[in-house]
């Protein structure tokens, strides 16, 4: 692709963006959200129909490409999205409008050993091609999307858009090692991910996209490579990503649990939270953490005391929660956290309401000028509070979310897996407001599955592991390596199924 321009209602979205895959290489294209990453694929694609440039596939210019041209090109993608349906099996949802039948009798053995094939050959993975994809996890689910793109004999370039995104780190690490299987069979890979780490360890060249053009392409990644990719997708250098540490005073909890369960998956957990402090919650999937969180917003039903100010506090809702003053960031920004069709004024005053009235009805005015202190403050982009916010980028999306959370005054914030699918920009801006809220005297509690994440931002740590506290840890003087091997258990000590939790060096009081 060379060249390739395309706009949208007289604003350019693509501004002459060229990038080139090898065969049998694994490609990165990186960005912020906006860069033109989504555009770019689209027309490769065929869904959008370039203004400008060429695209050349296997030699031959594409002309005006339809999503046809591309499949039979040998393209496939893997979206972001599931886009598979739970009620059919894994073999029908592989073959899905690609059915093959003989005298229009559907040979549906021929396909179910094919998706076999593919599954344990190709992927190297034990599935049965009859299970339901209603039973199958996150990760099982996205596999199968790569099955259906291995299907056929002919394919030559996986698109893979932000792959990882619903893993958690061990399924990852599985999806990672198929991608380095695939370039061994010599199909190529375009991988796009906000996840510089898993960049820089997969692919052998990386394009960089900053305002609609191609700004950078390194060649020979490796380890040191993201401080380079960082610089060109924000067009500066970053020195720090994480916000100074700071001391913090050891107070009473605002928010304190003991002996917490929640179902089968959480069990028995003591918890303080104390205002002022960043609380990172952290473990492997399964380990309990995001639904603990969520017990404490009153999204479960949970056993054992629950007290906020020193208060019993046992809500029945998220808005109970709220009204109390604490709130929750949930996860799916998209789904739970925002009313994507409302503008981004009205999304950002959901939780104050009532103090936009006058004689009971709704005061735009006022309400108006609280979005647009909001949105300054968290430079919120684009300023224009009257957008609709689906058409947000998924960084100003969350921080709609976090602006509602500050508009409703709230003593505990609970957020998880707060920058999913955020770019390095915005994160950078996330952390950045999280750290004032800290120092504001607000109690911040992070459910993150990203090991950087946890030990950039907290002040403690909680490792959880099948729904017990396996660790508890301040961390000051604590690295990576150490925060790493407590979450996978390779550190020794767990005491997820003992009385208490262990405390390391620099343990919190």
């Amino acid at each position: 692709m060379t060249g390739v321009t395309k706009a949208f209602a007289g604003v350019p979205a693509l501004r002459g963006a060229s990038i080139d895959v090898r065969p049998g290489e694994v490609h990165g294209l990186v960005g912020e959200n906006g860069a033109g990453k989504s555009t770019l694929i689209k027309i490769l694609a065929g869904i959008y129909e370039r203004d400008g440039g060429t695209v050349v596939i296997g030699g031959t210019d594409a002309g005006r490409l339809t999503p046809a041209d591309a499949h039979a090109a040998g393209i496939r993608f893997v979206h972001q999205e599931l886009q598979l349906v739970p009620d059919m099996t894994v073999a029908e949802n592989v073959w899905l409008g690609n059915e093959q039948s003989a005298g229009g009798v559907l040979r549906g053995r021929a396909m179910k050993a094919r998706v076999t094939e593919v599954l344990h050959d190709v992927l190297g993975i034990r599935l049965s091609p009859t299970r339901l994809v209603r039973d199958l996890g996150p990760a099982e689910r996205k596999l199968v999307q790569v099955a259906r793109a291995l299907v056929d004999d002919d394919t030559r370039l996986i698109v893979f858009d932000e792959p990882t995104a619903p893993l958690a780190s061990a399924e990852a690490e599985q999806l990672l090692g198929i991608i380095g299987r695939l370039r061994e069979r010599g199909i190529s890979s375009l991988y796009i991910s906000h996840y510089l780490g898993e960049v820089t360890r997969i692919c052998d060249r990386v394009t960089i996209l900053r305002g609609g053009v191609d700004v950078g392409r390194i060649e020979g990644v490796g380890p040191d490579s993201g401080r380079e990719m960082v610089r060109l997708m924000i067009g500066r250098e970053i020195d720090d990503l994480y916000p100074p540490r700071r001391s913090v005073a050891t107070t009473e909890p605002v928010l304190r649990a003991r002996g917490l369960r929640v179902g089968a998956v959480v069990h028995g957990v003591d918890l303080d939270v104390r205002p002022g402090e960043i609380l990172g919650l952290t473990g492997l999937l399964g380990s309990g953490a995001s639904e603990l969180a969520e017990a404490l917003v009153g999204l479960h039903r949970h056993a054992g005391d629950l007290s906020l100010l020193g208060r019993r506090f046992r809500p029945s809702s998220p808005a109970a929660a709220l009204e109390a003053g604490v709130v929750l960031v949930p996860r799916d920004r998209r789904h739970d956290g925002v009313v994507l069709d409302f503008s981004t004024q009205r999304n950002l005053t959901l939780s104050t309401l009532a103090e936009g009235t006058r004689a009971g009805l709704l005061d735009d005015a006022a309400s108006r000028t609280r979005a647009e202190g909001l949105a300054e403050r968290l430079d919120i982009r684009p300023r224009d509070t009257s957008v609709q916010t689906r058409l947000l980028s998924g960084g100003n999306q969350q921080k709609v979310v976090l602006g509602r959370s500050l508009a409703a005054g709230a003593r505990v914030i609970v957020l998880d897996e707060p920058t999913v699918g955020v770019d390095i920009g915005a994160k950078q801006e996330i952390y950045r407001l999280l750290a004032e809220l800290a120092a504001s005297g607000t109690a911040v509690v992070i459910v993150s599955t990203d090991p950087a994440e946890v030990l950039g931002l907290s002040d403690r740590v909680v490792v959880l592991e099948r729904g017990r506290v396996a660790h508890e840890v301040t961390t000051d003087g604590l690295t990576l390596e150490h925060l790493s091997a407590l979450v996978t258990g390779s550190a020794g000590g767990s005491t997820a199924d003992a009385a208490a939790p262990e405390r390391t060096e620099g343990d919190a009081a």
